[in-house]
């Protein structure tokens, strides 16, 4: 089954790299939609429901654990698996976006073995 995923990250070259390695992990994609930050993201996904986010932490207008309580307190949203990716080495922001319902976390740099890790179980 096709796997339609939102990337939020405010580096669009993150995105992309993002996007490549999902198809590197052998992750089947749907259809895949970016957004820059968690404002943008909450509008994407008010128009086109998707399977799983991926979102950074540190972003402008709405940050990453905005954005994951935004998903998680609504209920249309809030079964979707949203994993973290962050450069963030704070655990406490790490602690709390698993408290906030994240299904993972992986850190950045990371690789496609990682992502493919992450996602196991989960799509």
């Amino acid at each position: 089954m096709a796997v339609d995923v939102l990337i939020v990250d405010d580096s669009a070259a993150i995105r992309k790299i993002l996007q490549r390695v999902l198809m590197q992990a052998e992750v089947p994609l749907g259809q895949v939609i970016e957004a820059g930050d968690g404002v943008e993201a909450i509008e994407k996904l008010t128009a086109q429901p998707v399977n799983l986010v991926l979102s950074d932490i540190n972003m402008p207008n709405m940050d990453g654990l905005q954005l994951l309580a935004r998903i998680k307190a609504n209920a249309a949203w809030s079964s979707m698996p949203v994993i973290m990716i962050t450069t963030e080495g704070s655990q406490a922001k790490v602690m709390e976006a698993v408290q906030l319902g994240a299904a993972g976390y992986v850190r950045k740099p990371f690789t496609a073995d990682q992502i493919k890790e992450k996602l196991a179980g989960l799509i």
